[in-house]
């Protein structure tokens, strides 16, 4: 069974898919994403795999009958991709070669264009799940691509919110975001020509940095093979560092904001941007949201973003020294 149940208190959908509870921990003797599996080519530098316990598909089935009058079902149209980011098993995004990760960013435009031709997919959202806490049962180094049939609630009230200060001051919501995180100085983490990355003053992860596009793009196939250049060294240099802050796999879950599909171009009010959520607030402690950021999406913070900023611009150089 898998479908897309209504939500009338949220005005949202949710994906229901049973079949995904019979998704395997990997076997520690084997590895599907490996050369030599039977399942991926025996040579690739990265590799578009297609999900096998996808929640979207493009023939999914007639929705179970329990739905009502206020409760509606819909087709779980869609398609769940999972990109590979190396044959390494063990190389995750900072250890891939500069060559490795031009590549990883280009099957992500490459993708990121196929789905969006679809008219019925209003949203693709490229992201990636890193460590065990967050839920990983596959270490091999992937990240996913999902193409909804909705635009999801949370990039919703975003570009609304962005659509809104536009429409009230006349400016674009990200460069007043910039200005004041410059200005103020202390939580910005890197800046290069055409991006830059910041904690922001509102985050409610100790680590949760923002990765922004300074221009007016909205999406990854908008940049040059320069800015894409640019993109990969700074998303290798933010990882690393919060490898070095620890000395540990840096667990977190990891989403590219993008333009909405099939629909006018946001992009006097939006921007491209990538957002981290961390879940460690030190090296063996766990962020949980409990009752009310889960229940009543209340954010909470149990750190100052003003020291975890020093703390990620110091591990970030004891990566570049690392690697040289």
């Amino acid at each position: 069974m898998a479908e897309l149940r209504y939500n009338p208190l949220l005005r949202d959908w949710t994906m229901v898919s049973a079949k995904r509870q019979n998704r395997p921990n990997m076997p520690k003797d084997f590895c599907p994403f490996c050369p030599g599996s039977g399942k991926v080519p025996d040579h690739y530098d990265v590799h578009l795999y297609h999900n096998d316990f996808p929640v979207l598909s493009e023939n999914p089935p007639v929705p179970d009958n329990v739905g009502g009058k206020l409760y509606q079902t819909r087709e779980a149209y869609g398609r769940c991709e999972v990109v590979l980011y190396s044959p390494d098993h063990h190389a995750t995004i900072p250890d891939l070669p500069k060559e490795n990760m031009q590549k990883l960013i280009q099957l992500w435009c490459d993708t990121f264009s196929e789905l969006e031709k679809d008219p019925k997919h209003q949203y693709v959202m490229i992201f990636e799940n890193r460590g065990e806490e967050v839920g990983v049962t596959m270490p091999h180094p992937h990240g996913q691509v999902y193409a909804y049939p909705f635009i999801p609630l949370k990039v919703k009230t975003e570009l609304s919110s962005c659509q809104d200060y536009y429409e009230e001051t006349g400016h674009n919501l990200f460069d007043v975001m910039i200005e004041e995180e410059k200005a103020f100085g202390e939580r910005v983490i890197l800046e290069g020509k055409t991006f830059i990355a910041y904690i922001p003053f509102f985050t409610d992860y100790p680590f949760g940095v923002h990765l922004v596009c300074k221009t007016n793009k909205t999406a990854i196939t908008e940049f040059t093979n320069d800015e894409k250049e640019e993109l990969g060294n700074m998303l290798q240099s933010l990882v690393g560092g919060m490898d070095c802050l620890y000395n540990r796999l840096f667990p977190y879950m990891m989403v590219m904001h993008q333009r909405p599909s099939n629909l006018e171009d946001p992009k006097d009010y939006y921007r491209f941007h990538i957002e981290f959520y961390p879940p460690l607030r030190d090296k063996d402690k766990i962020k949980y949201n409990a009752s009310s950021e889960t229940g009543g999406w209340a954010a909470a913070n149990p750190t100052k973003v003003e020291e975890t900023s020093t703390l990620l611009r110091d591990a970030i150089q004891v990566y570049l020294k690392k690697k040289g």
